[in-house]
């Protein structure tokens, strides 16, 4: 789950991690009497969206009266922003938060996040602060310093210390303050069950001091229970709402540019079988994973998400029956189809407990676009045929 910025700036308050002062406002008049409240001389107004690469995109201005607070605001709130993070069609911007300007000597890059492969939190920092790190990783890996935590001992001082010799600071007050700033940011990341902390820039004061002028954070989803404070921060209006409605019937949904939708129970078979497509020579068109519990509800819910997507000319049920028995899937797919008008091609392959049964079942349905898959390469075989002879009807 990610948050916006005015958000990972609250949760950055109640750690100490110093940033500018700012507020959120939802329209022209709000942001104006914010900049008020806040002083000035010079704003920054700044679009809030799940989306990193807003300054390119024209959502972070800088204003240097009330006026152009005005202006900005009203120019900002309500345009569709589009980034390097969005898709083509971008996201509505519904929320500005008008903050402080800064005493800016220089910009860094500082961020905390999960590395996978070592299996523990890595701190990633950069002297090119402000830049696209993707950009920086690929053009310059060598501006990047990282450094892996171990959370059995935590932040410690050496990692401390090898952040900012790696960041080139040399003064001894600096050191000091970008080491307490580092420490706090992990506390956080670890307190908070965060997956993805990131702030570009993290900018130097005159003073000497490190302010984080941006704020991005990411958290596992599967830990929000226990996390109600961050949970409460959820903005829905900033996600896919397919996904939203999918997870509200336990179905895990990802929307993907292919042709062909795809309904499987486990992730890892899911992934199987779209790559297994592409490699019969089609395009998967979602992610789609019902868990172990498939019934005729869940099966006639991913039906009508998968069918949301234009693109879609079959679906493919790749369904294997270890905890739920294959012949209780394929009865939940026939009632499934009464349920909702599927009017693409269905390919069905059932594998496990009671396969040979479910088989029988799914062949005396008399449901003309139903297609029994022997295993999974023909399954997707017959897929991947059956989009491409598709011809739109019923659509």
């Amino acid at each position: 789950m990610n948050i916006h910025e005015y958000q990972a700036k609250q949760v950055f308050a109640k750690y100490g991690v110093p940033t500018p002062k700012g507020i959120m406002v939802e329209s022209v008049d709000a942001a104006v009497e914010a900049a008020k409240e806040l002083g000035g001389p010079i704003w920054v107004v700044k679009a809030q969206i799940h989306a990193g690469g807003r300054g390119l995109g024209g959502g972070v201005k800088l204003a240097k009266s009330l006026e152009e607070v005005r202006e900005l605001s009203d120019e900002i709130l309500g345009m569709t922003l589009v980034t390097h993070q969005t898709d083509a069609a971008g996201k509505l911007v519904q929320k500005l938060y008008i903050e402080d300007g800064a005493d800016i000597q220089s910009e860094l890059y500082l961020s905390v996040v999960l590395d996978r492969k070592l299996e523990m939190p890595l701190i990633m920092a950069s002297t090119e602060g402000g830049m696209n790190i993707e950009d920086v990783a690929e053009n310059t890996p060598e501006k990047i310093v990282t450094i892996p935590v171990d959370p059995a001992i935590g932040f410690q001082g050496f990692h401390g210390r090898q952040l900012a010799f790696g960041l080139g600071i040399s003064d001894k007050v600096e050191q000091k303050n970008i080491i307490q700033f580092a420490q706090k940011l992990f506390k956080l990341y670890m307190e908070n069950d965060a997956e993805m902390i990131e702030i570009n820039p993290l900018v130097k004061t005159g003073s000497g001091e490190f302010l984080a002028l941006d704020g991005k954070m990411g958290f596992d989803n599967s830990a929000l229970g226990r996390q109600p404070e961050i949970a409460a921060m959820r903005d829905l209006t900033e996600e896919d709402a397919d996904e939203v409605e999918a997870a509200k019937y336990g179905l895990s949904y990802v929307a993907l540019d292919g042709e062909i939708g795809c309904m499987v129970n486990g992730a890892g078979l899911a992934m199987g079988t779209m790559d297994t497509i592409n490699h019969m020579g089609g395009t998967p068109a979602n992610f789609l994973d019902v868990g172990g519990s498939a019934n005729a509800e869940t099966v006639a819910k991913g039906f009508e998400i998968i069918l949301k997507n234009p693109n879609v000319k079959a679906i493919f049920v790749n369904i294997f029956g270890g905890i739920v028995r294959c012949d209780r899937i394929a009865n939940g797919i026939i009632e499934a189809t009464k349920i909702t008008d599927v009017n693409v091609p269905v390919i069905v392959r059932l594998d496990g407990t009671n396969a040979p049964e479910a088989a029988e079942i799914l062949k005396n349905a008399n449901i003309s676009n139903l297609i029994v898959g022997d295993d999974l390469g023909d399954g997707a075989a017959k897929a991947v045929k059956a989009a491409a002879e598709f011809n739109g009807k019923g659509k």
